[in-house]
């Protein structure tokens, strides 16, 4: 289960396009709640807040409290809106979350292992296929992150979803069965490093 992130959000009382400016005028990004089979709910939050999570990773799977009216929301962020030259947050979505909804989340992948992989030790490559996973999973089992173990592969071993830790309860979006997260390669060789280097053995003889 993810661990919960608490923010500091307000609520806010009109919609539309200026009253989000003024929110923006404020050095506030506006933004709105919604799901849950409630009314959507307009919010604002400091700017730095989301950078500060943007910066940490992971935000996509990472579950969210807030308090808005004196209840207590969970949620996730499903958008955050930039401006096309500064970069600055200029809106938030977040979902609200329910006890028995499914959702579509991005969960991170952590490698460990890969200083003891036989494979690795033995010059090959690590090649990682996919970072992150896209699944349904029920929002009470929201994974903080998978994990993989390297620890034993090989050269030409790979390493695919039913070799994750941390998807039980978890259903991939990719309708590709059992597909692959990384693999160990064959080391490279430079061929013209590697004739020029004999050629000069040879004319050392």
């Amino acid at each position: 289960m993810a661990k919960v992130t608490t923010l500091e959000i307000s609520q806010r009382a009109k919609a539309g396009k200026g009253a989000a400016r003024a929110t923006r005028r404020e050095g506030m990004v506006p933004g709105v709640v919604y799901g849950g089979k409630k009314e959507p709910t307009l919010v604002s939050i400091d700017p730095r807040i989301i950078m500060k999570e943007l910066h940490r990773g992971a935000w996509q799977s990472r579950l969210y409290q807030f308090s808005i009216g004196g209840e207590q929301v969970h949620a996730l962020i499903r958008d955050i809106q930039f401006h096309p030259v500064s970069d600055a947050p200029i809106h938030i979505d977040f979902l609200r979350l329910v006890p028995g909804q499914s959702v579509h989340v991005q969960v991170g992948i952590t490698f460990t292992g890969e200083d003891e992989a036989p494979g690795i030790k033995r010059g090959g490559v690590l090649n990682i296929a996919r970072h992150s996973v896209d699944v349904e999973v029920p929002v009470e089992n929201i994974p903080e992150h998978f994990t993989v173990d390297l620890s034993k592969l090989d050269i030409n071993d790979n390493v695919r979803w039913d070799d994750l830790q941390g998807t039980e309860h978890s259903t991939p979006t990719l309708h590709i069965p059992n597909f692959v997260i990384a693999s160990i390669a064959p080391p490279t060789v430079d061929e013209e490093a590697e004739e020029a280097s004999e050629e000069a053995a040879a004319e050392a003889k």
